[in-house]
């Protein structure tokens, strides 16, 4: 099993907070737009 260390879950969440692709989903979303991804709160 794939265990994930602090620094690097804290670098996927950090790298995901400025892509440019997810903060366009995010935005679709939050406008009520149907798009094929969910945002997990997690």
């Amino acid at each position: 099993m794939l265990k994930l260390t602090n620094d690097f879950l804290e670098e996927v969440v950090e790298k995901q907070k400025i892509d440019a692709r997810l903060l366009k989903f995010k935005t679709l979303i939050e406008q009520g737009k149907k798009v094929d991804i969910e945002i997990d709160v997690n």
